[in-house]
C-alpha cells in the first residue's frame, strides 16, 4: 500500500498564545542551541528513523510544525532526498511545506521548489491586526499577500492559507474582512478553523483571569457558514469539514488521513498508523536525537486497532468529506437514528450516499455519536 510521510520540525523563534502543539523556542530547549545549531544534528536524526519505514510508493509528503520554513531549504530537501532514493516516491507526489510569512524571501521559495516541494501553506490566521494580537501571532499581516505573490512567481503549483475564527475580540465583520483577504490572494486552497483554547496555553490563563471573553456559539456558526458561502462564491468547494479548494487542488496528504491511509510520522512526538496498528514517538526533540543516536527506537507507545474502532473511525472521517458515507456503510439500526437529521435538513440523502449539508456540518460530532454510540 502506498505510504505518506510527516515530517515534524518542532521549532518556532515564538510561542504563539493559543498554541498547543508539539513545538519549541531556542529558549525552551534544555541544551539552549540555536536553530542554526539544531538543524543539521536533528534532520540527521529523522533520517535514521526514515530508515525503519517499509519501502513503498509514497504519494505524498508533509513537512509540518513547528515552523517548518525556518529550516535552511538543503536541511530540508535532504529528507526529500532520502525519501526520493530509498522509496518509490510518485512522480506527481504532492510535497507540501508549512511556512509562516515572515519566514520566507523568493531566493529561499527558489530553493524549496529546487530541492522538491510544490505546495506551500502559509499561517494567515487573520488579516485584522487586533486578531493576530490576541492569538500572539508575530507576523505582519501585509506580508500574507507578499509571500504568496513571491510563491506564486517562484513556481508552487498550489499555495494554501490558513486562517482561524472565533478568536476573542473578533466580529463576524473582522472574519469576513479576513476570508475577504485571504480570498483575494492567488491561493487556490483554504483552511479554516474554529479556535480551540487548550489547557495550559497563554490563551487560557487570559480567559480564566477574564482578561479575554471567547465568542458564543451562535457567533462561531455564523463564522463558519460566511466562510462556507464566501469560499463557493469564489470557486473555492468544500471538501472537508474544515477545508475549501479549487478543483483538483485539494490537499492529498490530508486526504490520505481522513481516508485512514497509511502514513509514517517522522520526528518527536509525530504519530504513525500502518495496516491498523498505530504508535506516537517521545515528545522532546532531545529525547527523540539521543535514542535515535544510541540506536534505540524513538517510538514512545503503540495501539492496534480493531475491527470495530476501524469501523467507527471510518464513519467519523467519512462524513467529514464532500463524498460522505455510503448507505452500505451503515447498518438499518443506525440509518434510523439519522432520519431526524436528514427531516431537520442536517443531511443529504438524496443519492446513495449520507452527506452533511452546511448546517449539519456545524453539528457533526453530534451525528457521528448517533451514529457510533
Amino acid at each position: 500500500m502506498p505510504l505518506s510521510f510527516y515530517v515534524h520540525i518542532p521549532y518556532c523563534v515564538k510561542r504563539c498564545g493559543y498554541c498547543d502543539f508539539n513545538t519549541y523556542t531556542p529558549s525552551e530547549l534544555q541544551d539552549g542551541a540555536t536553530l542554526e545549531i539544531v538543524s543539521n544534528d536533528y534532520i540527521d536524526a529523522v533520517l535514521r528513523e526514515l530508515e525503519s519505514a517499509p519501502t513503498s510508493t509514497v504519494p505524498t509528503i508533509f513537512f509540518g510544525g513547528g515552523t517548518p520554513s525556518l529550516l535552511p531549504p538543503a536541511d530540508l530537501g535532504r529528507v526529500i532526498a532520502a525519501i526520493r532514493k530509498r522509496f518509490d516516491l510518485a512522480p506527481d507526489a504532492e510535497i507540501t511545506l508549512e511556512a509562516n510569512p515572515d519566514s520566507v524571501t523568493a531566493e529561499k521559495l527558489a530553493e524549496y521548489l529546487t530541492v522538491g516541494f510544490n505546495r506551500i501553506s502559509f499561517g494567515m490566521q487573520s488579516a485584522k491586526p487586533h486578531v493576530l494580537a490576541a492569538l500572539d501571532r508575530t507576523h505582519n499581516p501585509e506580508n500574507v499577500a507578499k509571500a504568496v505573490s513571491m510563491a506564486r512567481a517562484a513556481g508552487f503549483e498550489s499555495i494554501s492559507v490558513d486562517l482561524i475564527y472565533g478568536t476573542p475580540g473578533e466580529s463576524l465583520d473582522d472574519w469576513r474582512e479576513t476570508i475577504e483577504a485571504a480570498l483575494a490572494l492567488d491561493i487556490d486552497h483554504i483552511s479554516a478553523y474554529a479556535l480551540i483554547v487548550e489547557t495550559g496555553t497563554k490563551l487560557a490563563a487570559q480567559i480564566k483571569r477574564g482578561d479575554l471573553t471567547m465568542p458564543d456559539d451562535d457567533l462561531m456558526a455564523d463564522m463558519y457558514l460566511l466562510v462556507d458561502q464566501l469560499c463557493e462564491n469564489a470557486g473555492l468547494s468544500w471538501y472537508e469539514l474544515s477545508n475549501w479548494s479549487k478543483p483538483g487542488k485539494e490537499c492529498l496528504h490530508n486526504i490520505a488521513y481522513w481516508k485512514s491511509a497509511n502514513w509514517w510520522g517522522l520526528g518527536p512526538g509525530a504519530h504513525s498508523h500502518l495496516n491498523g496498528e498505530r504508535w506516537w514517538n517521545v515528545k522532546h526533540p532531545t529525547a527523540y536525537k539521543t535514542k535515535l543516536f544510541a540506536g534505540e527506537s524513538p517510538v514512545q507507545d503503540r495501539e492496534t486497532m480493531n475491527a470495530s474502532q476501524l469501523r467507527d473511525e471510518e464513519i467519523m472521517l467519512a462524513i467529514r468529506m464532500r463524498e460522505g458515507l455510503s448507505f452500505e456503510m451503515l447498518k438499518p439500526h443506525e440509518l434510523e437514528r439519522l432520519a431526524s437529521y436528514r427531516e431537520e435538513g442536517y443531511l443529504d440523502t438524496s443519492s446513495d450516499r449520507i452527506k452533511l449539508t452546511p448546517t449539519g456540518r456545524l453539528i457533526a460530532d453530534r451525528i457521528v455519536r448517533e451514529i457510533v454510540m
